[in-house]
């Protein structure tokens, strides 16, 4: 692993529920030794991608963090045009949509909406990384990756985060292998115990899956009609996303979603 990939992941740490992180937890997140951690973060801090602030010297993203997210967002308006499709989405379900991007190896939530039509729903959070293997979103997304990032994340060890969550390697890759010939990812229960998603790709204009779009709803709400809708709902959400973000959808995508409709 580089030195440049080693700062940047040092990044991806950085979560809501977590926006401060000392210097020693920071090493011990990022498994690496405290003076290598802090010769990373140091030149981060240089060019304002993190900063450190008040007695304790924590750390946080630093503003050119927002520099750089303003200029993208200018050139390449990914969440900004997908939001009225996600909003759309979540009125038409009457659940929660969201939207994921994979950025650096992890799948980042970009985006999400919620119905009007419960009182309880599935909440979210901004700039949330999403786990390969106990989500909808992350499972679809590693289905469609080339074999050697499906290696690479299979590879890895991974948490039981319910009852219900899949660590097997063998059992993960078979459940790929099946999602890449429905053309969608359930998750049931096993990233929160009581909240069943359905999941499909999103393409880039090489035909390439750069994210997902999903909705997760209570599993006591999602009847087998649900299912039916949302699966339905979210292929024409992701053929309008994908064709808003220049992209385009792969042949044999196309064929999986128009049959289902």
């Amino acid at each position: 692993m580089g030195t440049v990939t080693k700062a940047l992941e040092l990044l991806n740490l950085f979560t809501r529920t977590r926006p401060l992180i000392g210097l020693s937890e920071l090493a011990r997140l990022a498994d690496l030794n405290k003076a290598t951690c802090y010769r990373l973060v140091s030149e981060l801090c240089d060019f304002g991608l993190v900063e450190q602030i008040g007695t304790s010297r924590e750390y946080r993203l630093g503003p050119a963090v927002l520099r750089l997210s303003s200029l993208r967002e200018a050139q390449v308006p990914t969440r900004e045009a997908a939001m009225p499709v996600l909003q759309a989405l979540a009125q038409k379900t009457g659940e929660t949509a969201h939207l994921s991007l994979l950025m650096g190896g992890a799948l980042h939530m970009l985006g999400f909406a919620y119905a009007s039509q419960h009182m309880t729903r599935v909440t979210m959070e901004d700039a949330e990384v999403l786990p390969f293997h106990a989500t909808s979103s992350g499972l679809v997304v590693l289905a469609f990756q080339p074999e050697p990032f499906r290696a690479e994340v299979l590879a890895r060890p991974f948490a039981r985060l319910t009852g219900r969550t899949e660590t097997s390697p063998e059992a993960l890759r078979s459940r790929l292998a099946e999602i890449r010939g429905l053309g969608f990812a359930e998750s049931r229960g096993a990233y929160q115990a009581e909240v069943h998603s359905m999941a499909v790709p999103l393409f880039n204009a090489l035909g390439a899956c750069v994210g997902a779009v999903a909705v997760a709803a209570l599993a006591s709400r999602m009847t087998e009609d649900q299912r039916r809708l949302i699966r339905f709902a979210l292929t024409q959400a992701a053929s309008e996303i994908t064709t808003l973000w220049g992209g385009t959808l792969p042949a044999d995508i196309a064929t999986l979603w128009r049959l289902a409709a």
